[in-house]
């Protein structure tokens, strides 16, 4: 009897899930995370990219009505569970709350913050030494050498804007790995657009920039960044574009290495 109630026990065991808690903190009376704040839950998505988020629990200070601070929190922990869904981690099923000032100590910035509870499955960590596929972005540019051209895939832009599409995450948490795993790596991000050769609004040099912007806020030093526009001037199809894949092409951001 004790052999078996020994092995129930351990099966019991093998099935439990590691449990965590994981803090983002924001300013006064602000539902958006700040640049230090955003760095620290870029990272920590980056080295847990297979959790399973539960719950998304809002909190503020005590400053200010009970009301406003309760819809406060539940902006805060709305604003982590999109950066959560956008960078592909499992939050659908994820409990989202806002408790206001209910568990403030006072004006404190640490009760101004979202609480994340997550779950690693035993059976989801990989052996070290199954390594994850790479990906040809990622290969492309690991050996590249001084001098190409590589473009940035699923790269992908609101019409006449440099506001980046949520399905862009990916892709730029992927160039952010890279950066950050080559500290010598250097690169120049230019942008480029399709279908007219006058370039308006200076679109392409912005979204060169948001990508810039994007390194740069997540802890990439500048000096290993720059970008410029092309405008039209070097399509990869003749202008006018014959079809819609053509326009695509040569509406792109591109990267050239310059030291490696």
């Amino acid at each position: 009897m004790k052999k078996l109630l020994t092995l129930f026990s351990l099966l019991l065991m093998g099935n439990v899930q590691a449990q965590d808690q994981f803090t983002v903190y924001f300013d006064f009376d602000i539902d958006e995370t700040n640049e230090s704040s955003e760095q620290k839950l870029s990272k920590w998505i980056g080295e847990n990219p297979n959790i399973s988020v539960n719950k998304i629990y809002g909190y503020t200070d005590s400053v200010g009505e009970a009301i406003y601070n309760t819809d406060l929190s539940e902006r805060r922990a709305t604003h982590v569970y999109s950066q959560l869904k956008q960078a592909g981690i499992k939050v659908d099923d994820a409990e989202l709350k806002g408790f206001g000032e209910t568990m403030a100590t006072g004006k404190s910035k640490a009760d101004r913050k979202v609480v994340l509870h997550f779950t690693v499955s035993e059976n989801m960590v990989s052996p070290q030494n199954d390594a994850k596929p790479v990906t040809p972005f990622t290969q492309k540019v690991t050996t590249a050498n001084k001098g190409d051209k590589i473009r940035i895939p699923n790269l992908n832009f609101y019409n006449n804007s440099d506001v980046l599409l949520p399905e862009s995450q990916p892709v730029l948490n992927e160039l952010l790995a890279i950066m950050q795993s080559k500290p010598l790596l250097k690169i120049d991000i230019q942008g480029h657009i399709c279908c007219q050769i006058a370039e308006e609004n200076s679109i392409s040099q912005r979204r060169a920039e948001a990508v810039y912007k994007f390194l740069s806020k997540n802890g990439i030093d500048t000096s290993r960044l720059s970008y410029k526009s092309f405008g039209s001037t070097r399509p990869l199809y003749q202008l006018p574009e014959k079809t819609e894949a053509e326009k695509v092409a040569n509406r792109r951001v591109e990267i050239e290495i310059i030291e490696n």
